[in-house]
């Protein structure tokens, strides 16, 4: 769980595979900042770990779960005030887009989660592009309005997969936050910065948003969410929100709707498996109530526009 590589403010391959221009966004006034609460809107059998017990053939025929778990969130939300960031799985888009349209009606940001939950590494360029087209274009007709954000299913965006950003771009988005800095099988980018900063490829900027770590003695947590929140102490997550707004920068938290459904149904999984993916589902609501109570979110867009303010201010 831990990642012991040098500081992300030294030269790595990493960062220099990422481009000559790895810089940190401008940060806000500390009286401005508020952090990320986004949604990754993705069915429980759906789950990257689940795929050799819930294969996608035969996804159609398992009970769907994510509208009632999705709208529980919109109440949490909006009994507490803040507004947030739906990843939106093109796949769940185009089953229920009254869902995608009732989040969107709640001041909320719609963003791309791909079409069908495959990690990128199983990927080829062409599929790459047509998942991330494919659902752009859905979920911009559903709500009117153009999507901008994407993020990568499991993380799965790679040392060696550099190239997914160019076809972001080259596709339209603006922001990506796909990649967690630390080391994981299949998945992690270690050796990036903590905080959201700018990658500049040959086809433009992209705004990279990296998902929130904890940083203790000198090792690299993961914090920001999902297994991580309902598994880890909540003092953790909250640590490692606070290491985030002590430095000015927002924190990029995650969750999916089946992180708060403990009674959905239960796939024969391994141990580890089951652990990580069922552990903890009871008390994620109220880890999450707390953490909405305690601090302050925001869309994405909503602080790239100020950002965006604040540069043209500076000019």
């Amino acid at each position: 769980m831990t990642d012991h590589s040098r500081s992300a403010t030294a030269e790595t391959p990493a960062r220099r595979e990422l481009g000559e221009d790895v810089r940190r966004l401008e940060r806000p006034a500390p009286e401005a900042l508020k952090h990320h609460f986004t949604v990754d809107v993705e069915e429980y059998f759906q789950v990257s770990a689940l795929e050799p017990y819930a294969p996608r053939e035969k996804w159609c025929e398992y009970p769907s779960r994510v509208e009632p778990w999705t709208d529980t969130l919109l109440e949490m939300l909006d009994e507490t005030g803040h507004s947030a960031t739906f990843f939106v799985l093109g796949w769940v888009a185009e089953r229920m887009p009254d869902l995608v349209k009732r989040i969107a009606a709640g001041g909320h940001e719609i963003a791309s989660h791909g079409w069908g939950h495959r990690r990128v590494t199983e990927l080829s360029r062409d599929e790459f592009r047509s998942s991330v087209r494919r659902s752009r274009a859905l979920l911009a007709d559903l709500v009117g309005q153009d999507v901008v954000g994407y993020r990568a299913p499991s993380f799965s965006i790679v040392p060696g997969l550099e190239w997914t950003f160019d076809i972001l771009l080259e596709e339209g988005y603006t922001y990506d936050s796909s990649l967690l800095p630390v080391r994981r099988p299949g998945a992690g980018y270690a050796g990036i910065p903590r905080e959201a900063f700018r990658i500049t490829r040959e086809a433009g900027t992209l705004l990279e948003f990296p998902i929130a770590t904890w940083r203790f003695m000198g090792a690299t947590i993961p914090a920001g969410g999902g297994a991580y929140l309902r598994l880890l102490p909540p003092s953790l997550v909250h640590a490692a929100v606070g290491q985030f707004e002590r430095a000015g920068s927002p924190a990029m938290l995650y969750i999916h709707p089946w992180d708060l459904d403990p009674d959905q149904p239960r796939f024969d999984v391994p141990s580890l498996t089951r652990i990580r993916h069922y552990g903890g589902l009871a008390r994620t609501r109220a880890r999450v109530d707390r953490l909405l109570r305690e601090f302050e979110f925001t869309t994405i867009a909503s602080t790239l526009s100020t950002h965006d303010r604040g540069r043209r201010r500076n000019r």
